[in-house]
Parts: C-alpha cells; structure tokens; sequence
C-alpha cells in the first residue's frame, strides 16, 4: 500500500529547491572543503570555532570519512548536550527521531522505523538496559557522559550484525581526546511549569595525561519530577463483548437497543465491527527520577600507532511513578447497552465500522486505582580495546561485558462502584458522566459508593547481561588499485532472565481470601489528586476528584517485611550465542575521478536455548494447573554481504552508493517460553522460542556537498525489503476457561485465543528520501557571521499493510511517512543560541485487539538555549524544553474518535558551567 502523498513531495521540491538555490547564490570561494576549526580567513585574521559550531564541524568530519552512510553528533566538552537524556540529544541527527513517555524521550527511532529495528552500542559493545528486547531504553543514560553518536545507516562486514534501520554507536571520553589536565563541571535547577518543582542536575569531569598514561573520571546526577496530565485509556471494544454471551439477557438486550435506537439489524459477521468505548480514564502522573551514571576511561598512549585503552560506563537508574486513575468501565462483565444517543456509520464505513460514539449503560463499573510503579535499574560495562599499527597491519582487539539488573516493583489500590452511567466521546478524549437512570452516581464525586476490592501487587526482576570478544586485523597496501584487506571475528554471548510474581490481597490480612465489601472509598483518607502530587490544577479539562495516596496505601496494606513472592511459572531464561566472522577489501582508483570501494561478507552462526514452564494439569487427577519445566534450542546461519562505493565527483562534491543484506534478531522476550493471561480480553499471549530473525535487503544511493565553514548539503535514496517480520498472530484456542470476578465468583467460562509472535509470511518494502543541511550564513555575508541553519528531513513510503485481524490496511507499527529536525542558531563570541524544532509524523502505536490501529499523533516539540561565556573559566546556560507546552494526541484509526490527550508541560533550566 503505497501511502506517499502530495505534501511530502511538495516538501521534497522544497527543501532541494533550497538546497540549490543555496549553491547558487554562494559564493565561488565558499565552495570549498570544510575548514578546520582554527583556519585563517583572506584578511589574514584567524577564525577561532567553537562551541555548537565545532561541534558541527567535528561531526561533518566524521561523515565525510565514514566508510558508508553515517551522521553524527558531537560533544566537544562534558556538557554541550543540553536534552534531558541521550535519546533527546539523538534527535538532532537526520533520520533519528525519539519516542516519548509522558514528555521525555525514551526510545530511538532511525529513518522512521520500529525502535527494535535499531541496534545500539557503547564503546563497540552491544549495550544492555533490562528491557529484554533489542531496543535499548536511552533514557536510563545522562546525556552528559557521552563524547559522541555515529548512526552508521549503511553497514560493513566489519560491523557487528543487527541493524536493519540502521547503528548507533556511542563513544564514552577518553584522555587522550584532550591531552593534558582538564576540569570541567556544570550545575543547573530545572524547572517543570505543571508539577512546579525544581529539580538539581550536577556533572563533573577530570583528565589528565601523564607522559604516556591517561585516566579520566566523568560523573552526572540528575533528578527530574514530571507530572503528566492525561484524559485517555479511550478504545474500541467490539459489541461481541456481550453478544458472544449466548443464553443471557446481556446478549438479547444488547440485540434489542442496536435495533431500536439505531436501526441496526445485528447479525454475527458485524460483531468485531460494531465497536463502543471501553474505559475512559482521567490520568494524573507524577514520575520521580534519580539517574547516576559514571564514566572512567585509563589510556596507555605511547604514540600515534599504539593504544591500550579501558573504559567503564555504570550507574542506575530509579524512578518512582504515582498514578491516580477515575475510570468508567463501560464493558463491566455485568453491564450491556441501556440507550444508544449518538452513533457514527460514516467515518468508517470503507472498513464496515460502526462507533457507538454516545451511549448509556446499565451497570458501568467504575474504577478509583492508585497505582505505584517502583523501577530500579542498575547497569554496568567495562570493556577494553587495543589498537596497534606495525607496519602496514593494523591490528584491533577488544573485549567486555555490559549487564544490567532490574527490578520492577507495582502496586495498585482498587475501588470499584456499579452504577449505570452515560459514556461519551468529547472534542479531545472523553467522558463518563450520569446517565437518566435514576440510580446512576457522579463518579467523581460518591465515595461512599466505592467498595474496596483489592490491593494488587506484582514483582519482577530482570537479568540481562552480554559479554563480547573481537578481533579485526587489517593490512594497508601501496597498490593503486587493492587499498586494503581485513578480515576479523567476534563472539558474543547474551543472557536474558525474569522472575515474576503477583499477589493480591482482598481481606483484611494477607493470604485472606475473604472478599470485604463493607469497607469503602470513603472509609480511607482522601485527597485531592492535585493536592497528593503537587503543582497546578488538572490540566486537561476543569476537574478534580480525590483518592487515597500511595504513600498511605503502601503503609496500610504492607507490613514490614511483605515482599510478592515469585513463581516458578513465571520463570523463564533466554540464552544466545553468535560466533561471526568477516572479510572485506578496499579498493581506491580512478575513473576519470578518484573512487573507493568497499567490498565485503560476513558469516554468523547463532545458537538459541530457551528454558522456563509451560502449564499442564495437575497429575493427581485435581482440578488445576501445576507448572512444568520446558527448554528449547534452535539456530540459524546467515551470510551478510556489504557494498559501499563513493566517487570523489570534486574535492567537496561525492557520491556514494551502498548495498548489503542484514538483519534484526528477534527480542529475547518473544524467544521465551511464557504464557500470560488477559482475562478481560479472553487471550493467553504466548512466547515463541523457534522465532527466526528479520532480514532486509537494502541499498542507498546519495550525494554530499561540504561547504566552506562546516557547512553541509545531502540527500539520499534508500529502498529497503524487509522479510519475516516479527508479528503477534492467532496460533490457536484454549476451550472452556473459567474466569472468575474480583469477589471470587464465577464470570462465565470461555474459549481464549492463544496468541504468539510468529515471522510473518511475505516482505514488505519501504525506500525513503533524506535530506540533510547544515549551512552557516556567513558564508553569504559577513553581517551573518554566526548565524547558521541545521536541519534535515525524511520522507517514506511503505508497501506494507498492518496485522489487523479485520484486514484494515495499516502501516508497520512505529514506522513513521515523515521526520522534520531543525536547528536554527548563532554562535560567535561569547553569546551562543540555539531554537530547535523536531517533529515526527503520526504512526500506528498498536493494533487493539489485534484489529483496530490505534494512532500515535504527529507530534512537534520547541526547544531553545542560551548561553554566555562570563569568564574564560564559567559559562552562564539557559534551556528550554518543549517551550511551546505541546500536547500529546492519539486517535483510533480516525482523529474523530481520540485516544489520547495528554500534558507534560515545559522544562526550563538555568545552570553554569566551569571548565579549567
């Protein structure tokens, strides 16, 4: 399905009729390699570069002499990434956008693809976060202890395996990158404009080199309070929630209201088309954070052509969330349809869809949860690398391990009420409010109607730990023809491991099984939720309610020394092995210009074990399930070829080309074996330990023009065929489960749906435009020197159709058509600043229920800095974060049925900086 439009190619036009427009207008003698930071001008006066603009041009260096597509982004000192976290510092290089969780970047994504298409290292060891996947959480790392960020998008046989949309390589400081004694320390206050606290961050660095040795120690802290304001959790439920309740009044009045309210004759191919909303849910968050990380690096330096180095990258990383949630639950088990008032047969007819946009309930189950998530994540890496010349070899060797341990602490009070209630869509979200029943309740405001049910609490802790050997060896020859010949090998040994358990308590101690229905909401001290967190009113619309703090609801229901046990059916460990190996040559000619070619292949051999339980009944002929041991292995081979050419059309004008094949592994999770359960969903969710890996056939043709003064203009072509992609498919069906209510009773019994990540069948295609500038307007005029643009934009096509169950055509999830990052800024003297805008376009954030895509909006953010050299030793900053106070949206499959709308403010910090 091809989803280009005419907008993104108006934009197209636009940005390369600037592109030459610029050319044209330039200069002769500006047209020239880029200069180097300290160059001299035509009047004889030295032009002294630094800060953004060194920056710049370092990373402009860095692109030009990469091998294959690359861009890069550079920190000439500790603190010159000025985002909350590494991921939001990412999103300045073209083709890399970020996902974000309640206003702060979590996950990156590179040319618009899946995050867990992206593989990312530290110091060229790939990079553990305890997520389980292959993605990597960014935000768990203080942008302050990185030097720079390579997203290398065209790879060679050298490079480890694993990036379809592309690899981020990140560098740790070592001493040697600025010989010599140097300190450097920062310390700012961040200001959140809706939780209205001030947050510290303070980061330091000392280095010095010693003859032939270096040692170098970098530290940042930081702690960051966000609150996040959020009318949401808004879906489709297909009708068949009570039609398949075949025998009920449930099902027969639901019949009856479709046809007499709205004309609908219901008949069973319209179950999964007929759709209300399922819960709406008004959502205040408050996220505490505390992030350390550290950084050391010893060098042993005793010439250009000798260098033994040994870098350690650790910290951790906790955060505390407090989320207190108002919900109606309109498909309460107990409830059906009492009167249609709106519905929507138009919107999306051509899927056969009808929204039930207005309707009132009989027995709506309304919900007040205060839940906590406790997330403690250590990590760790320590790694060594040797680079040696001896002649005309080159000899590379490294080694280490990265690991990280987290552990997952979430508890949730729940009070329920039943009453009929009247749920609704509303401009940006939507409602629950009374209906006409005469029993009906204002939910926000009957807390003597809530009756406690439980408090729930579950545990898991999450080992994920990669070790990692290599050696390349290369030889330089003087041929004019053959450059150079490598070949090399590497291994690596990954562990993934879970523990999981849940408890939940429902009486008055704990192990009670007795179902309390006399104690109340109003039974427990209650608060107004803007009152418990702190800061402004509720921001998403004039409301307020109150619940029972965290704070209280942890000491009430956990004597000391509670702690969820674990479960051996929880239980599961993924182990994987990869011995690689590769060859390449080098070959430099000319063909009426200079040409470099790369040529090369890489061989893998991966092993997979997995082991944990599946579920089998209980031998001794009683009812139950007792948990089994089960373990698996598997493996796969693959040859990875890689081309990569560039001509030298001019000294500032080159073309390049690429071409390879290579893959994705499939998360550690989906290898597992674990099963969970969705009772309200009637669905087991299964891991797959046979999954295979997604491979991608790729190539890439551009050109580049440096300009004078670390200026830049690009574009390329990319076209990518992605096969076996990892999607959650129907694999089978479970007969006769009993489901049971919170108060022990039966619910009904049901036949669930056991769904499984499977490689799906078929490819699918997706090719892009990148567009990327960075021009200083000096080089116009001399009155704008200083002044200069950097900005960069990406455009994609996709053939795919998403995994509906209802064949709604849809794009991949997480794959966004279009990509905008621009910076404008001034650096010159003492004053530096800097206005960025990143936007990302919208793309499919889940399918629901496997049949209905839900939407992530398009989404953009302002950010701006300042700064002021006071001394030569301190620096005075001012920053901004999403000054504009950008919302959050989201829709299902139509902006006119919303799912989100939510708000995390802005972030303003002041802070200054000393360096000797």
């Amino acid at each position: 399905m091809s989803r280009t439009n005419h907008t993104a190619a108006r934009s197209i036009q636009l940005l390369l009729g600037v592109a030459v427009a610029a050319l044209l207008a330039m200069p002769a003698a500006a047209q020239t390699a880029p200069a180097s930071p300290d160059t001299e001008a035509e009047t004889g006066e030295e032009i002294v570069v630094t800060g953004y603009s060194r920056s710049l041009e370092e990373a402009i260096d860095i692109k030009r002499n990469t091998i294959g597509f690359s861009d890069s982004i550079v920190a000439t000192d500790i603190a010159d990434f000025p985002e909350q976290n590494l991921s939001e510092a990412l999103q300045r290089v073209p083709g890399v956008t970020i996902e974000r969780d309640k206003g702060l970047g979590t996950r990156v994504n590179v040319r618009g693809l899946p995050t867990e298409f992206t593989f990312v290292s530290i110091n060229k060891l790939a990079t553990a976060s305890g997520s389980g996947g292959r993605d990597v959480e960014f935000d768990i790392f203080a942008s302050e202890l990185i030097q720079s960020v390579t997203v290398q998008k065209s790879p060679t046989a050298a490079d480890e395996e694993g990036g379809i949309a592309g690899s981020v390589y990140i560098r740790t400081a070592r001493p040697f990158d600025n010989p010599g004694l140097r300190l450097v320390g920062s310390a700012e206050g961040a200001y959140n404009s809706i939780s209205e606290k001030i947050d510290p961050n303070f980061s330091f660095l000392a280095s010095n080199t010693f003859g032939d040795f270096g040692v170098l120690v970098s530290v940042a802290k930081q702690q960051r309070t966000n609150r996040t304001d959020s009318n949401s959790g808004i879906n489709f439920r297909p009708i068949a929630r009570w039609t398949d309740r075949t025998g009920t009044t449930y099902r027969s009045q639901a019949i009856d209201v479709l046809q007499r309210d709205a004309g609908i004759t219901y008949s069973d191919d319209l179950k999964n088309r007929i759709v209300f909303l399922d819960k709406v849910g008004d959502r205040v968050y408050q996220n505490d954070q505390d992030r350390l990380g550290l950084s050391g690096s010893v060098q042993y330096k005793p010439s250009d052509r000798f260098s033994l180095a040994f870098d350690a990258f650790v910290g951790s990383y906790d955060t505390t969330e407090d989320e207190y949630d108002a919900a109606g639950y309109s498909a309460s088990s107990n409830s059906t349809l009492d009167t249609i008032h709106e519905y929507d047969a138009t919107t999306l007819a051509d899927d056969g869809i009808i929204v039930l946009r207005d309707v009132s309930y009989t027995n709506t189950q309304h919900e007040f949860l205060s839940k906590e998530y406790i997330n403690e994540t250590d990590y760790r890496q320590f790694g060594s690398e040797l680079n040696w010349e001896v002649g005309s070899w080159k000899i590379n060797a490294l080694g280490g391990y990265s690991g990280a341990k987290k552990t997952l602490d979430y508890a949730n009070l729940k009070h329920v009420a039943y009453a009929p209630s009247r749920t609704r869509y509303t401009e940006n979200g939507g409602e629950t409010i009374p209906s006409d029943d005469p029993a009906t309740i204002d939910m926000y405001d009957a807390p003597e109607s809530y009756l406690f049910e439980a408090y729930e609490t579950t545990r898991e802790r999450i080992k994920d730990d990669k070790y990692a050997a290599q050696l390349d060896i290369g030889r330089a020859f003087e041929s004019s023809f053959l450059a150079r010949f490598d070949f090399g090998g590497r291994y690596t040994n990954k562990t993934n491991e879970r523990e999981y358990g849940e408890e939940k308590i429902q009486g008055p101690t704990r192990g009670s099984t007795a179902y309390v229905n006399t104690r109340t909401l109003a039974d427990s001290p209650l608060e107004s939720v803007t009152a418990i967190v702190g800061g402004k009113d509720y921001q998403v619309r004039d409301l307020d309610w109150a619940q029972v703090s965290n704070d209280y609801a942890r000491a009430f229901f956990r004597p000391a020394g509670f702690e969820t046990p674990f479960a051996d059916a929880n239980y599961y460990k993924v182990k994987e092995e990869t011995i690689a190996g590769y060859a390449m040559v080098d070959f430099e000619f000319d063909v009426a210009v200079p040409v470099f070619v790369n040529l090369g292949g890489r061989y893998l051999r991966t092993t997979i074990q997995s082991e944990g339980f599946h579920q089998v009944q209980n031998s001794d002929g009683t009812t139950g399930l007792t948990p089994e041991p089960v373990s698996s292995e598997g493996s796969y081979e693959k040859l990875l070829p890689s081309f990569n050419a560039h001509a030298e059309l001019t000294p500032s004008l080159y073309l390049r080309a690429a071409a390879s094949k290579t893959l994705i592994r499939p998360a550690l999770t989906d290898l597992a074996y674990k099963r969970t359960a969705s009772y309200s969903n009637y669905r087991y969710t299964d891991g797959n330990p046979g999954l295979k890996p997604t491979l991608a056939d790729q190539w890439e043709i551009g050109a580049e023009k440096y300009l004078g003064r670390g200026g830049v203009l690009a574009a390329s072509y990319f076209w990518k065929k992605i096969k076996g992609v990892v999607q959650s498919e129907l694999t089978g069906v479970v007969e006769g489960v009993t489901v049971y209510n919170a108060n022990g009773t039966v619910n009904g019994v049901y036949d669930f749906d056991v769904y499984q990540p499977v490689n799906a069948e078929g490819s699918y295609k997706v090719s892009g435009v990148e567009l990327n500038a960075v021009i200083p307007f000096g080089m116009f005029a001399d009155w704008a020197d200083g002044f200069g643009i950097n900005a960069n934009a990406t455009f994609l096509d996709s053939s795919l159709t998403g995994e509906s169950d209802l064949g709604i055509d849809t794009a991949p999830i997480g794959l966004a058509d279009t990509t905008y990052n621009a910076t404008v800024f001034y650096d010159k003297g003492p004053l530096s600043l800097r206005v960025s805008y990143n936007r990302k376009g919208k793309y499919v954030e889940r399918i629901e229920r496997n049949m209905y895509p839900v939407y992530r909006d398009a989404y953009g953010q302002f950010d701006a800095s300042a700064s002021y050299q006071l001394t030569p030793n301190f620096r005075v900053e001012l920053q901004g974060i999403n000054v504009g106070n950008a919302k959050t949206t989201g829709y299902t499959m139509d902006p006119s049925f919303p799912t989100t709308y939510e708000f995390s403010g802005s972030r303003i910090s002041l802070g200054v900086r000393a360096q000797f």
